[in-house]
């Protein structure tokens, strides 16, 4: 399945919130997360959702996912989770910007690219998965917009192959945005150690020789010595 899009639309509750500025802080230490509602020729409105339900929805929904978002009860009106800002330290969800789309008029957004499939390359050749890019921009109807895009690796036979956008499979009520030649991915070849020889200190080597020479004369005229003596007596 090269590309997975939804049709069942998650829904989310929001209240009107008054509450503005530093003192938000005392909403989500209630369990609420403060948000803001925009669109296109809409006046920005603010809101709170309940903290455990979005973080369930996220756990659920694509990153391009529509929501239905009724506020204080009222019509639900489709929007698309933008922006989540998050705690650098636990990484919880601070403030979250949904915009309200229009479901006639089409969107511009990032598609992650999904790797399935064994390379032969890496099992047999002991290479490494590089991924040159992680997502491809694209632009459909707000209904139409894929979660995801699956590519094959196993068409990675060697470390010169590659896969490029391309070689995707878009679907035909998508835009590819992104350039066609640029590559998604491409084996790394393992890298190879060289054990550099040991150098010798320069002289070392003359000097040893040198000390084998010295001792070898010492010994002739060591043994060249006593051989006289014994004769002279």
């Amino acid at each position: 399945m090269p590309s997975t899009t939804t049709n069942a639309r998650p829904t989310l509750a929001a209240a009107p919130r008054e509450i503005l500025g530093k003192h938000v802080a005392r909403l989500r230490r209630d369990g609420k997360l403060p948000a803001v509602v925009y669109g296109h020729g809409v006046a920005s409105s603010s809101v709170t959702i309940d903290a455990h339900d979005f973080d369930l929805l996220r756990r659920k929904a694509g990153p391009n996912a529509l929501v239905d978002l009724s506020v204080d009860g009222k019509k639900a009106d489709p929007v698309l989770i933008h922006d989540v800002q998050v705690h650098p330290v636990t990484h919880r969800p601070l403030h979250v910007d949904l915009f309200l789309v229009q479901m006639t008029v089409e969107l511009t957004v990032d598609v992650p690219l999904v790797a399935t499939g064994v390379s032969p390359a890496i099992e047999n050749d002991g290479g490494t998965l590089l991924h040159a890019i992680e997502s491809v921009r694209i632009r459909a109807l707000p209904d139409h917009l894929p979660q995801s895009i699956e590519y094959s690796i196993e068409s990675l036979a060697d470390f010169d192959t590659a896969i490029h956008v391309r070689d995707l499979a878009i679907p035909s009520d998508v835009t590819l945005l992104t350039d066609p030649d640029e590559i998604v991915a491409k084996v790394q070849a393992p890298r190879v150690e060289v054990e550099e020889p040991v150098a010798v200190a320069e002289g070392e080597g003359e000097g040893e020789a040198a000390e084998g020479a010295e001792g070898e004369a010492g010994e002739g005229a060591a043994e060249g010595g006593s051989e006289g003596g014994s004769s002279e007596g």
